[in-house]
């Protein structure tokens, strides 16, 4: 008996130590440490330090002539400082121009309090980082752009290619494969930056630029001469991008991913930043919750924020669908269909869960 017990004592002992020393090494969510919400913070602060790429234009971009940053994913910071703070200022909204190295370190480092960055959601993403992923966004796929003087018509065309690329994204990984797969010969040219690959595509460093489609569009959209470069038909990967955000914290999880769902359902229900103001005294009264109208219809406060944070959302960018084109539709230079990203109702993988 005193032979058990002494084993007993011993295992919870060693058991004890074991958890002493392991538990400063595991990995924490700097929001949880600091016992509230990311949600409460930025309220606080009274300032939203939103993450973007600062070098595709369409999608994030700070406008040399004007000085403002312009983008889709621009406009989605913006939709999430309205729905904080009631509307969009200067001063209550903070765009951090972030690497594809750096850019899940400033919200590990809580440099950033959200990223809307071409980023692609996988699992390897989603469970080591410490990162959790909101609602895609935009449905993207890798791509692939040569000169036009190249005569490719198919990535069947590009055997013995040299191929310029970004480090540490999903692209390296997806352009190996589908080389490999169809044992095309092929020479990765890699960079830090998506200057630095139109800038190397340009001068005949590679005779291949791969990256998203709409990433491709983008810069080649600021080429010298725009006619003589063309994007491949072929997509050789699936690339939902979307928001990111530091992962175990639901509160400010809620607050990005209804955001996003608001500027979906807008554009189902026919509201536009024109014509709001006619939905205000809709006799629909699922529209009327949409919008936070009347004391019986809650919703902004179910999350944390005022009950009509759509109204101010919508105010301030429009809903998904004038967002969309905007910056990336065929009144623009990227000349981009909406494609998979439509509306559900229209064929698309677009869909906003209900709001009741």
């Amino acid at each position: 008996m005193f032979e058990h017990a002494r084993r007993a004592i011993y295992l919870g002992l060693s058991l004890a130590l074991l958890v002493a020393v392991t538990l400063p090494f595991l990995p924490s969510s700097p929001a949880l440490a600091q016992g509230g919400s990311i949600l409460d913070d930025v309220l606080q602060r009274g300032v939203l330090n939103c993450g973007v790429n600062g070098q595709v234009p369409g999608f994030g971009y700070l406008n040399p002539d004007t000085g403002q940053w312009e983008g889709f994913d621009v406009d989605f910071c913006r939709a999430l400082a309205a729905a904080l703070f009631g509307e969009v200022t200067d001063s209550n909204i903070n765009f951090i121009p972030t690497t594809t190295q750096e850019r899940f370190t400033v919200l590990q480092t809580r440099q950033a309090d959200v990223l809307f960055r071409n980023t692609t959601w996988t699992i390897s993403r989603d469970g080591e980082l410490g990162l959790d992923f909101g609602p895609t966004t935009y449905y993207d796929g890798q791509g692939l752009m040569v000169r036009a003087d190249l005569g490719a018509s198919s990535i069947e065309d590009l055997d013995g290619a040299s191929i310029c690329s970004l480090t540490g994204t999903t692209t390296e990984l997806n352009v190996t494969e589908a080389m490999e797969s169809r044992g095309l010969a092929y020479e990765l040219v890699p960079f830090e930056q998506s200057s630095e690959t139109i800038s190397a595509f340009e001068e005949g460093r590679c005779d291949v630029l791969t990256s998203d489609q709409s990433q491709l569009a983008g810069l080649r959209s600021q080429s010298a001469d725009p006619g003589s470069i063309v994007i491949l038909p072929d997509v050789i990967s699936k690339e939902p991008l979307g928001p990111v955000y530091l992962a175990n914290d639901s509160a400010w999880g809620d607050v990005v991913n209804w955001t996003v769902f608001a500027l979906i359902q807008a554009e189902e229900f026919g509201i536009t930043s024109q014509n709001i103001d006619e939905f205000l005294t809709s006799d629909n009264p699922e529209i009327l919750r949409f919008l936070g109208q009347g004391a019986d219809t809650p919703s902004g406060s179910l999350i944390g924020l005022d009950n009509d944070f759509v109204v101010n959302v919508i105010r301030a960018v429009g809903n998904y669908g004038e967002i969309f084109e905007r910056n990336l539709g065929p009144d623009t230079p990227l000349g981009l269909q909406r494609g998979l990203n439509r509306l559900w109702t229209d064929g698309g993988l677009l869909y906003a869960p209900p709001w009741r």
